[in-house]
Order: C-alpha cells, then structure tokens, then sequence
C-alpha cells in the first residue's frame, strides 16, 4: 500500500457537486492506493503509522488530538510514467481487488479512534484542502517477507 499523507486546516470531498466527505478542522488527508498484493497486514500496519504519526503541530500525532482523518483512494499513487509520455497503472490493483482493501484500511482507522470521513470508491473526485505547514508525507507498507 502507499499513501500520500497531508496535515490539514481543513479538506473536502466532492463527487458531482454534493459534499461527500469533509473535515473543518485540524486533521489529516489520506490519499490511497493499493496494488495487488495488498491484505490485512498492510492495513493493519499502515493504518497504525498514520494515526500514529508524529506530524501534527507541537509534535503530536492524529491519535494524540483525537484528529479528523479523509481518506481517499487513488489508483494512480501506483502510476509508472518512467518510460515515455504515458502513464502504466499495471501495479495498481483493479477496483475488485483494491476496494475492500480501501474499506477495510478505513474501518481499521475507525477502530483505533480515528473519525474517518471518505471519498466515493472509484468516483471522480474534486479533493480541496489547505495544506498546513505545508507538511507531507509518502507512506508505504514494509515489503512482504
């Protein structure tokens, strides 16, 4: 799994206009992809990092303040554009595969006491946030051993 971690003052999520997911206060965006091998492991350990990790302002964590998180997913996080002018998204996992992925990464940040908002799966999304710092982090899961 890999994500691109942001601490914000304040985000939002819209999918055709309508609000679909918002946080009006100090948190964090979660934009998330997941490529094919992804299962409870990662989850599990990724979902952890986050809310633990330690870049909320005065060094505090998202669990330490009890901070919003919006988590998206985002198949192109697994983008390779290393050989000409067009992107492969081949390590990224198809939506059968990667959509539990993504539900079950959110409802484990909802068990550690995280109150997650959400995009729409596999919707066009028009994300806005205010980055705060600006601070941002790319996260991914150790390789399986």
């Amino acid at each position: 799994m890999r994500a691109v971690v942001q601490r914000v003052s304040e985000a939002a999520v819209r999918v055709d206009g309508e609000l679909v997911g918002a946080i009006d206060e100090p948190g964090l965006v979660v934009l998330l992809g997941v490529t094919h091998d992804d299962g409870p492991k990662e989850v599990t350990w990724l979902a952890r990092k986050i809310w633990e990790l330690r870049i909320m302002r005065d060094e505090k964590s998202a669990s330490d303040l009890g901070a919003p998180v919006l988590v998206v997913s985002q198949f192109t996080l697994y983008g390779d554009a290393r050989k000409g002018r067009r992107p492969t998204w081949i390590a990224a996992a198809p939506g059968e595969v990667s959509e539990p992925v993504y539900e079950a990464f959110c409802e484990e940040l909802s068990r550690l006491g995280a109150r997650v908002e959400r995009g729409v799966f596999g919707a066009d999304m028009h994300v806005s946030l205010v980055n705060d710092g600006p601070v941002t982090m790319v996260l991914e899961s150790p390789a399986r051993t």
